[in-house]
């Protein structure tokens, strides 16, 4: 469905300008990188509520979606698979976070050695991640329903946030291939 076009009084009474948006392309991406910034932070909110539902451990949004992300497709997963399907650089505190759903008795490591290690779910996960399921259908997939189209913008919104995931992806390879280092800014600035 495409975005309406606000009207020239309601343009002129809203500013949409900020430091990271001067031009229209430029106030569309940063109000997009908005909208992302507080839907990540409420989807953490509510998978830590959808969790605290059916199990009593206060777990990040990450750690949760690496428990349902290791139960996906009920087959084993390694460290590596896991920061490859969540696009994440940051294995240290992926091993951290899996260790608090080992902990928990939601996971469990087989294997050793640095290509053998695999994390699954236990019996226990199975059961809590089959109960976060019930949650989730019963609040937020119903919720869904009853916004008239939503469901139906799902899919377009999805291949719209890969498109973004892949051209944000490019452009930190790129600004880490021409970073300055921190003498030439100062060399600059005096």
């Amino acid at each position: 469905m495409p975005r309406r076009k606000p009207s020239q009084a309601q343009s002129r009474a809203l500013d949409r300008r900020w430091h990271l948006a001067r031009t229209p392309l430029e106030v569309d991406v940063a109000e997009l990188e908005y909208a992302l910034m507080r839907s990540f932070e409420a989807f953490g909110r509510w998978q830590a509520e959808c969790l605290a539902n059916v199990v009593d451990l206060v777990a990040s949004g990450p750690e949760n979606a690496l428990l349902h992300i290791i139960r996906m497709n009920d087959r084993p997963k390694s460290i590596h698979d896991l920061a490859h399907m969540t696009n994440r650089e940051d294995i240290p505190n992926i091993q951290y976070s899996l260790r608090k759903l080992i902990k928990a008795g939601f996971v469990v490591r087989r294997g050793s050695g640095r290509a053998g290690v695999l994390y699954e779910v236990t019996p226990l996960g199975l059961d809590v991640t089959d109960r976060y399921a019930g949650v989730r259908a019963t609040l937020l997939i119903d919720a869904i329903k009853s916004v008239p189209e939503l469901a139906h913008r799902l899919e377009e919104a999805t291949r719209t946030l890969e498109l973004m995931t892949g051209i944000y992806a490019q452009a930190a390879r790129a600004a880490a291939t021409h970073r300055r280092q921190p003498a030439d800014h100062a060399k600059r600035s005096t």
